[in-house]
């Protein structure tokens, strides 16, 4: 697990300009993230849950399904084991690892249920609509780009958004994984 900070150059205290979280997808420091997380970024810092920092390269980014990859010069990485979001089913039991609220929570895990399968939802900015995995796992702000991982601890998904407000509770998103893998793959080939 790996939270992203974008930092603010121009300011010498290097305090984030946003957080959130991210899945080592390779030995050799290739990372998937969410678009918004990385979005509009002047610089980015990868920082591991055991307090590592590296400098981190944007690889390529897609605002409309909301994934990036960005790379660190890293050798060694354990990466995450990828599962099918195809073999889900309503009820299933899932947990979302982030860091929810900044890195001062990093590494949060939260357990919930698949809610829904293929829950159409425009996004506000493109008009996009995608389908995504909704649970009940909480889902907070700084777990965007983290992993949704099935009871075997395969990750099935990425967390990127949730239905908020004090009338809403326990409505979160994650791009499936099978939806994501071929995008991602695009970006990696782009660089």
């Amino acid at each position: 697990n790996y939270g992203f900070m974008q930092t603010d150059t121009s300011d010498s205290s290097v305090s984030p300009a946003s957080e959130g979280s991210g899945i080592i997808m390779s030995e050799d420091g290739y990372i998937i993230t969410n678009a918004h997380v990385v979005e509009g970024a002047t610089s980015l810092k990868v920082m591991t849950s055991d307090g590592e920092t590296y400098e981190a390269q944007l690889v390529g980014s897609d605002t409309v399904t909301d994934l990036a990859v960005v790379k660190i010069d890293a050798t060694g990485l354990t990466a995450a084991e990828f599962g099918s979001s195809e073999d889900l089913r309503v009820a299933d039991k899932v947990m979302a690892i982030g860091n929810p609220g900044g890195h001062e929570l990093s590494s949060s895990v939260t357990i919930g249920y698949v809610s829904a399968l293929n829950r159409a939802i425009a996004n506000n900015t493109t008009g996009y609509t995608m389908e995504y995995i909704q649970t009940d796992a909480a889902i907070n702000p700084g777990n965007s780009g983290g992993a949704l991982l099935n009871i075997r601890g395969e990750v099935i998904g990425i967390n990127s958004n949730k239905i908020g407000g004090t009338t809403v509770e326990g409505m979160g998103y994650a791009i499936p994984i099978s939806s994501a893998s071929p995008i991602i793959a695009d970006l990696m080939e782009r660089q």
